[in-house]
């Protein structure tokens, strides 16, 4: 099946996934933090769900990373 999402995209849910590792989390513990179901997390990193700017900065300081650490730059894609 063909992804919808843009390179850049699909960057930015790879470096979601690897922030949370980094940070030694699970998707169970980022979903109670942020009071969702576990299968939020999931479907965000998976792109099955597309993730909001709002969230992305709840997700970036949970995290302890900078907002442009999920934003690849253009080349980058």
């Amino acid at each position: 099946m063909k992804s919808v999402y843009s390179a850049r995209y699909r960057t930015l849910i790879g470096r979601l996934r690897r922030a949370r590792t980094d940070a030694g989390l699970t998707q169970a513990q980022v979903a109670a933090e942020l009071g969702r179901p576990q299968s939020f997390i999931s479907k965000c990193e998976s792109g099955e769900r597309r993730i909001d700017p709002v969230e992305l900065e709840l997700l970036a300081r949970l995290y302890g990373k900078p907002l442009p650490f999920f934003l690849p730059e253009e080349e980058e894609a």
